[in-house]
């Protein structure tokens, strides 16, 4: 079976898909890109522009692109469904018949492999314009062999997307002097996964201008696109301008068409449709680091951050270290929704379905959790102490012995895969939502076992109340979206641990600071008793002023 039918096979599934989970890019959107290209764009003279875009499908990223250019065009496609390809083909042909077609079925990924090995250009020439929406699709789909070949060929590591491995291959062919357009979804500016393809970008492009097309919803699928401008790598450093657009409640100040045209105008701008988006203007920050997180760097908000900095004595790390909750690989086993029966082993248990902010509902769950601590070790329990609970789990014996994964760790069969330290469940904890448009972060003092859909933290016990306060406000709203500038549809954030644990405190001995922790336990015992917005609101301005800055809209 030829590569291309074999890429074929594995993407075709996938409707209206190009070649692994991207839906087709929107016109709009492809004539946006096409005219950035085309004004970053240095054209060659004397010889057809070489035009390509590595992942063709229906061909609008093409039609666009040709529709604004006004030279001799050679153009170069690589499209791994026959049908996208055959309809490309034909609309190319029909809106730009002097456009010398040079259209294959089968991989771009090859391409790059087999044509451009032999050095930087070995056996074909670069290319001067590039513009595209490459497939995001794991690596592992290819195959473990084709997957170590890219990852050796381009440098990637860990759990990466094809897109990253286009990224890198795209830097590769484009010419010294081209100019290049890349639609990507936008997770891979501030993921732990996206840093190999963050580093192959500011190592072998310049780039030029990124666009945060944030939650525009300008595709039909859940996707956030970014949009990424560069010309081909030279040595002279360059500074990348970068513009963001999400939705945003704040009263609009001035009105646009659509999101790509309130691109142009910084504040917030109101829609025909009634939404309104809040446009930033600045630049691209990585914080020196290739691989770093990308963010928009401004005078505000770095002057803005700059007063958090002077104002903060430490970070979330400094309390403790963040973990997700208890994984059984065995839901059904050790925490179903109820239980006929009482079991010795039984804990009760806190999962996202009991979350509010500063204090959670009452458990509604139990797990049975057979761990606990042996001078000062972390042990199974030893069943024969526990009759009712050993009863239980020998009836699902044949299902926790199929995770063979435990066994073979050396494990008893009826253990919870990560169980975390039985030690830590007693003591005070902060637990948390992952994605929320809110800061969702309470305090349990009912020594519950912390599932998996959750996560948590403890340590001193005054230096959680403190962080309390700081992770609910408006304030770490804001700080979240200038240092992190990772947002979802409908404003919602994600609160994971490679953010989670640079959430900045303020000095626990400061009277700011101890006002926080007094008005954070206040508060937790007062909503016993029902919704308290007006002691939250409270508490909200006290963790403003603790870092120096006046209250913000959020």
């Amino acid at each position: 079976m030829t590569e291309a039918v074999r890429f074929t096979k594995r993407y075709g599934d996938v409707a209206e898909a190009k070649a692994g989970g991207v839906t087709y890019t929107p016109r709009a959107l492809a004539d946006f890109v096409a005219g950035r290209i085309v004004a970053a764009a240095d054209l060659p003279s004397g010889r057809p522009a070489r035009v390509l875009d590595p992942a063709v499908g229906h061909g609008e990223l093409l039609v666009a692109l040709l529709s604004q250019l006004e030279v001799p065009v050679e153009v170069y496609g690589f499209e791994t469904d026959p049908e996208a390809l055959a309809e490309a083909r034909q609309r190319l042909t029909a809106a730009h018949p002097g456009a010398a077609l040079n259209l294959r079925l089968g991989s771009f990924l090859d391409h790059v492999l087999d044509d451009h090995a032999e050095g930087l250009f070995g056996r074909a020439e670069p290319y001067d314009l590039i513009i595209a929406n490459p497939p995001y699709v794991r690596t592992q789909i290819m195959g473990a062999d084709r997957a170590r070949l890219l990852a050796q060929q381009f440098g990637l590591t860990g759990r990466v997307d094809l897109y990253h491995a286009f990224l890198h291959s795209m830097a590769t062919v484009l010419a010294p002097d081209g100019a290049a357009g890349f639609i990507v979804s936008n997770r891979f500016m501030t993921t732990k996964g996206g840093a190999s393809a963050r580093a192959g970008l500011v190592d072998g492009l310049r780039l030029r201008e990124v666009y945060d097309l944030g939650d525009t919803k300008l595709f039909d699928a859940a996707v956030l696109p970014a949009v990424i401008i560069a010309r081909g790598k030279v040595a002279e450093p360059t500074t990348p301008s970068f513009a963001s657009i999400y939705q945003s409640k704040i009263e609009p100040t001035h009105t646009s068409t659509d999101p790509l045209a309130a691109l142009g105008q910084e504040g917030v701008a109101g829609l025909p449709d009634g939404r309104a988006f809040q446009v930033q203007h600045g630049t691209l920050d990585n914080g020196g680091d290739p691989a770093g997180v990308w963010r928009l760097a401004s005078e505000g908000v770095e002057s803005w951050l700059a007063t958090v900095e002077a104002n903060t004595w430490g970070t979330f790390r400094d309390i403790g270290k963040i973990r997700v909750g208890i994984k059984t690989c065995a839901d059904k086993v050790f925490l179903p929704k109820e239980w006929d029966r009482e079991l010795e082993l039984l804990r009760p248990l806190t999962t996202h379905h009991t979350a509010r902010r500063f204090r959670p509902e009452p458990p509604n769950r139990q797990v049975l959790y057979p761990h606990h601590m042996v001078d000062g070790k972390k042990q199974a329990v030893d069943l024969a102490r526990f009759p009712a609970s050993r009863a239980y789990l020998e009836e699902h014996r044949a299902t926790l012995e199929g995770r063979s994964y435990v066994i073979e760790a050396g494990r008893q069969w009826y253990e919870i895969w990560v169980p975390q330290n039985p030690a830590d469940w007693p003591a005070p904890k902060l637990v948390f939502r992952d994605i929320s448009e809110q800061p969702n972060f309470w305090m349990d003092l009912e020594g519950t076992v912390v599932n998996g859909d959750c996560y948590w933290l403890t340590g001193n016990e005054d230096l959680l109340w403190l962080a309390l306060g700081v992770a609910n406000s408006t304030f770490i709203e804001r700080f979240y979206d200038r240092r992190f500038n990772n947002k979802l549809y409908a404003g919602r954030r994600r609160f994971i641990t490679q953010y989670v644990e640079q959430f900045p405190l303020p000095d626990p001995e400061s009277d700011a600071a101890q006002q926080i922790v007094a008005a954070c336990r206040d508060l937790y015992a007062a909503i016993d008793g029902g919704p308290q917005p007006e002691a939250e609101r409270r508490v909200d301005e006290m963790v403003w002023v603790a870092f120096g800055l006046p209250v913000e809209e959020v």
